[in-house]
């Protein structure tokens, strides 16, 4: 089950990475680009810190084979059609809900302290769209610019982890952890939800 939620997280990440490459009028090939950097980008991070190796998406040709395909059915969707304003936000909150949960999950499972599967998590759930974004151009990139992103994050990652202290199976734990980051997510996006920013105050 776990396997499959992640598969539908990284295909989301892979669709954002195309749609990101379209609005900066990058040509196919770019959108491919972006479609593996935003998917692996985070799993790769966290292995390379947890000492895991071979890194996970290596001998995983059925990840590959998502993200390929994914990404060329976007880009032939794209060809045709244009998708609503907000469709990468949408995407975006869905890879980075799914991504977050499985970053906590494999960092549990590599023994990792609480603090340190907090970190992780979203170390795992953000580092794709840091890197979809400045491969873009866009600066700062949407982490820095949407106060609810990283915190969406993470207090999925929090809620997966206490779920898990509590006896919760990973299948219940990574649902309840994904569904809650995606709609702290989406809200910010439809609502405008920010954080309290400091006041400028003029002389």
């Amino acid at each position: 089950m776990l396997h499959v939620l992640y598969l539908v997280g990284v295909a989301a990440f892979a669709a954002s990475g195309v749609l990101a490459a379209y609005r900066a009028n990058m040509d196919p090939f770019g959108g491919l680009a972006l479609a593996f950097a935003a998917s692996i980008s985070g799993g790769t991070l966290r292995d390379v810190i947890l000492g895991r190796y071979p890194l996970y998406w290596t001998h995983d040709w059925v990840l590959l084979t998502v993200i390929g395909g994914v990404g060329f059915a976007t880009i032939a969707y794209l060809r045709f059609w244009t998708l609503p304003r907000k469709s990468l936000l949408v995407v975006d909150a869905i890879g980075l809900a799914v991504v977050t949960v499985i970053g906590a999950r494999a960092a549990i499972e590599a023994g990792a302290t609480p603090v340190a599967v907090i970190i992780l998590s979203v170390m795992t759930g953000v580092t794709g769209e840091v890197v979809r974004d400045v491969l873009c151009g866009e600066f700062p990139p949407l982490l820095l610019r949407e106060d609810v992103y990283a915190i969406a994050a993470l207090i999925g990652a929090v809620c997966y982890l206490c779920m898990h202290q509590l006896g919760s199976g990973p299948g219940p734990a990574a649902m309840v952890s994904a569904g809650l980051v995606f709609a702290l997510r989406m809200a910010a996006v439809y609502f405008g939800l920010h954080l309290p920013r400091p006041q400028r105050h003029k002389p």
